[in-house]
């Protein structure tokens, strides 16, 4: 009998992923909406899939995969969570998980994932994959290099707090030259909202890395 269990704050997801899971011939599925009933349930069942989101609201889910593979040895982890930058997928497979899916991919996704690990395969999605394969092979630099001075000080202002708005008036251009300026960072850092944008602007340096003010 296949068994999964599902760690998860979010009633919604547990109720996805079920039936996901039981479409894929999974009978025994098992739930926890926080880290310590999560490591209750994987002594206590044994799983062979743990379904695990990065954010819990009594832990940290990366911190806990060592954790749960000494729980349950014979699981595999795919972390399923809605903070899908290319560095939390690096270092869930650096802490020991098989695999690294956006609660964003379509409902296939999920089961692609799903077969890769029952044939004992990794998976991540075809953007996660490239951006790894690029960042392991030094085949492109720093993302942060490769961005126009326009939205390096785009970049530089957001990270200062500035709205969109406020970075216009800041640079003296329009709202629509900033919100497109944006979108192609978003783009090119990898990122799908504006917090992802102003936690590498923080973490990166890059407030003081930004062009001179004009």
């Amino acid at each position: 009998m296949k068994s999964a269990l599902v760690i998860d704050d979010h009633p919604v997801t547990h109720l996805g992923a079920g039936r996901l899971l039981r479409d894929l011939g999974y009978e025994d599925i098992h739930q926890a909406m926080n880290a310590q009933q999560a490591m209750q349930q994987a002594r206590d069942r044994q799983p062979g899939l743990i379904v695990l989101d990065i954010t819990l609201p009594d832990g940290d889910g990366l911190a806990m995969i060592a954790e749960l593979l000494e729980a349950a040895p014979s699981a595999r982890i795919l972390i399923f969570s809605m903070n899908d930058q290319t560095g939390f997928a690096a270092r869930a497979l650096e802490l020991g998980a098989h695999g690294f899916l956006s609660k964003n991919a379509p409902p296939e996704d999920f089961r692609q994932a799903v077969r890769a690990q029952e044939a004992g395969e990794f998976y991540l999605s075809p953007k996660h994959a490239i951006a790894l394969a690029t960042m392991r092979t030094g085949a492109t630099a720093d993302p942060l290099a490769q961005l126009t001075p326009r939205e390096t000080d785009v970049l530089h202002h957001i990270g200062q707090g500035l709205s969109l708005q406020g970075v216009a008036d800041r640079l003296g251009v329009s709202y629509k030259t900033v919100a497109n300026t944006s979108s192609a960072l978003k783009k090119k850092l990898g990122v799908d909202g504006m917090n992802g944008l102003i936690r590498i602007a923080m973490d990166r340096g890059a407030q003081s890395g930004g062009a001179q003010q004009r």
